[in-house]
């Protein structure tokens, strides 16, 4: 398959994303490739470890591709979509679980359906390029992918933040927040890669991980500890309204962007995981029962119209005065019955 390149090369499984013009954006295609390739090296005795890259400079991956999802929803055909998340989602939590080492180096862009590729795997490798994104809610989502997993564990009420706002992480922000592991400049990377190929031991990644230059997180975390430790959408707002800063204002002009619905779902659901019992199951299967109904009932198909279809920026968005009544969050979020998403057992 042109779009994506799947081999062995010494002891490694290789994926490599290859669609740069399209920043690596990630088909349905793709995904099964994915799928099909992990299944086969899991049991292969000659396969040591999984490295997954892009061709590319400018990305890793910048998301899912959503340009069919448009046009079946615009059809009312909803069943694409929902398959396409189901399958996605099954596939994120196999590497997540994956019994072997799974390396990926994202450069550039890697952002939602990008996340659920390259940041659960056990060495996510980030170097000077990268810029990391949940920026779902921007058109109508959730952060999905298994992305609420990260953000439910990242420190404080950083998730809360990212989630919300779709904020971009450099490489030390994405370490801070838990969406990367290892630094390592990008100059290092082919020669890492062919260490890792003829010898199968991940453990070359941290021996030439070097720290991160500081990002701006870090340093933000207590303001935004402070203004989006609310339970819902509108205790957030109320906090952030109630302080004439930089920072609030750059949250406010972000949250105003976005889909209110989508961000008061996404702040129920951190409340709902964060604690002891969080897997990345759980979260893929409370993640879809909000992409399950997205195009349906939520405002998917108007955030895709706005931000990349008529490209006007203007969304109307329902709950547009930002007030999202409860009762429509938990609409959005109630059990799916005989349509929630299972997963085989390995």
């Amino acid at each position: 398959m042109p779009d994506i390149d799947i081999r062995v090369t010494g002891r490694a499984g290789r994926i490599t994303l290859n669609r740069p013009h399209a920043l690596n954006a990630m088909s349905y295609e793709m995904c099964f490739a994915i799928d099909t390739a992990l299944r086969n090296w899991r049991e292969d005795d000659a396969v040591d470890l999984i490295i997954m890259d892009a061709t590319g400079d400018k990305a890793f991956c910048s998301g899912g591709d959503i340009a069919e999802l448009y046009e079946t929803g615009t059809r009312g055909d909803y069943e694409y979509g929902r398959k396409f998340w189901r399958d996605e989602y099954r596939m994120n939590a196999m590497i997540f679980e994956y019994p072997k080492p799974v390396v990926s180096f994202m450069q550039g862009f890697t952002m939602g359906g990008g996340v659920g590729i390259g940041c659960h795997g056990s060495h996510r490798i980030v170097g000077e390029s990268s810029r990391i994104a949940m920026p779902e809610v921007g058109i109508g989502l959730v952060p999905d992918v298994g992305g609420t997993l990260m953000l439910a564990l990242a420190p404080g009420r950083v998730g809360e933040y990212l989630g919300l706002t779709g904020g971009r992480m450099g490489p030390d922000d994405a370490i801070f927040a838990g969406f990367a592991d290892h630094y390592i400049p990008q100059e290092g990377w082919s020669d890492l890669i062919e260490m890792l190929e003829a010898s199968g031991d991940a453990t070359h990644v941290e021996s030439h991980a070097v720290a991160a230059p500081q990002d701006p997180l870090r340093g933000l975390q207590p303001e935004i500890d402070r203004h989006f430790a609310g339970e819902a959408l509108g205790d957030i707002l109320l906090s952030l309204r109630g302080e004439d800063t930089e920072f609030t204002q750059g949250a406010l002009k972000a949250l105003g962007r976005n889909c209110p619905i989508s961000m008061a779902c996404t702040a129920e659901m951190l409340h709902r995981l964060r604690g002891p019992s969080l897997t990345i199951r759980k979260a893929l299967e409370l993640e879809y029962r909000f992409t399950h109904r997205a195009m349906e009932h939520g405002d998917f198909l108007e955030g895709i119209r706005a931000q990349i279809i008529d490209k006007d920026r203007n969304p109307h968005w329902q709950y547009a005065d930002m007030n999202v009544p409860a009762v429509a969050v938990s609409k959005m979020l109630q059990p799916l019955g005989a349509d929630a998403l299972t997963f085989e057992e390995e």
